[in-house]
């Protein structure tokens, strides 16, 4: 759009600036993908440590609305002060992210420094054109960035860094958990109900109609037919309760959704627990089975609960043996999850016949 078009639907009333002078265009507000049977069986799952670093920054920016973050806001905010993160900051103002920001992850579990080289390695000419696209008066960071696309790449890289350092690193294994928990549940609905059972819960906006998703959301439209890309699906800690998408940029489309168990992520100590069900399988293992509402790994439980990893360890070999748990390993650790059965019994009530 043209900066004369542009001003022209910001007077025909489409469009206004907010509160940090960025121009909001609303357009059509429903976006869709159609899938080929190529397509459709070449979704692909992955987590993205950089996208979660953009996505935080808008929690610490505005948490309103953020309520399940609030204990990660309040712990992590004295350990930014001081640090230069302008160069990351400014680039996230703004309704439009520049997409050399948020490259699509080459691996299912990347790590912060294989992206960082990506972002690094992005060309000059990507870095300008998207830097064009953003709405908001340019801060002096971007300006730099725009003009010497090397340095300033070098200069995002290290704020990234430095943001990470302070805000994620003791909190990054927890998240990972919680990201492979959802990758895991996301290919078990896939494999037992196909695409419908996939999108049925992975976010109110998005939904399945039998050859294409649906994304509703407002300021966004594109009707896209997928020639073989496939779609890659982004479990994210931070993007709750919203979602991201990229459908009509070229390469692969994305949807970005709140991981499953978000809520439970900053919460300690242990779950209540049926009173019956303790007595029968001991208090500890009861509570590790109403922990197990997500895939969870064995430091992760024991975070959560008052026990040593080892104990926690021994419990569920004994609560695997008795084939009420069952592990999966993904990437560095192994999750485990319940099985119908203790899911049943968690289900059941005193006095069930």
């Amino acid at each position: 759009m043209s900066v004369i078009d542009m001003r022209a639907t910001i007077r025909r009333g489409a469009g206004r600036r907010d509160r940090f002078g960025c121009i909001r265009i609303f357009r059509k507000p429903m976006s869709s993908l159609t899938f080929s049977l190529h397509d459709a069986v070449s979704i692909r799952f992955a987590f993205s440590p950089l996208k979660e670093v953009v996505a935080a920054v808008g929690v610490l920016r505005d948490p309103a609305g953020r309520s399940l973050h609030l204990p990660w806001v309040k712990q992590v905010r004295p350990r930014l002060a001081g640090l230069d993160l302008a160069p990351l900051g400014d680039l996230c103002r703004g309704r439009y992210i520049p997409d050399f920001l948020t490259p699509p992850p080459a691996t299912p579990v990347p790590d912060l420094a294989l992206e960082l080289a990506t972002l690094r390695a992005t060309p000059h000419r990507v870095v300008r054109a998207d830097l064009d696209r953003m709405t908001c008066p340019p801060a002096a960071t971007t300006a730099a960035l725009r003009d010497d696309p090397a340095g300033g790449l070098d200069r995002l890289a290290a704020a990234v860094q430095e943001f990470w350092d302070a805000a994620f690193a003791p909190y990054w294994p927890r998240m990972r958990d919680l990201l492979e928990g959802d990758v895991l549940y996301r290919a078990r609905r896939l494999a037992a109900g196909g695409l419908d059972r996939l999108f049925a819960d992975l976010h109110p906006v998005v939904r399945w109609t039998g050859d294409r998703v649906m994304v509703h959301r407002s300021g966004h439209g594109a009707d896209r037919t997928l020639a073989g890309e496939g779609l890659l699906l982004i479990p994210s800690v931070f993007v709750w309760p919203g979602m991201f998408s990229r459908l009509a940029s070229p390469g692969q489309p994305t949807i970005t959704y709140p991981a499953r168990g978000v809520a439970t992520l900053w919460e300690t100590g242990a779950t209540p627990s049926s009173d019956a069900l303790a007595a029968v399988l001991g208090r500890p293992r009861a509570l590790i089975l109403a922990e197990l509402s997500s895939p969870l790994s064995t430091t992760e439980l024991a975070r959560r609960l008052p026990y040593a990893p080892a104990s926690v360890s021994e419990h569920l070999a004994l609560l695997r043996a008795a084939g009420l748990v069952i592990g999966h390993r993904t990437g560095r650790s192994v999750l485990y999850v319940r099985t119908p059965a203790a899911d049943a019994l968690l289900a059941a009530r005193p006095g069930d016949r």
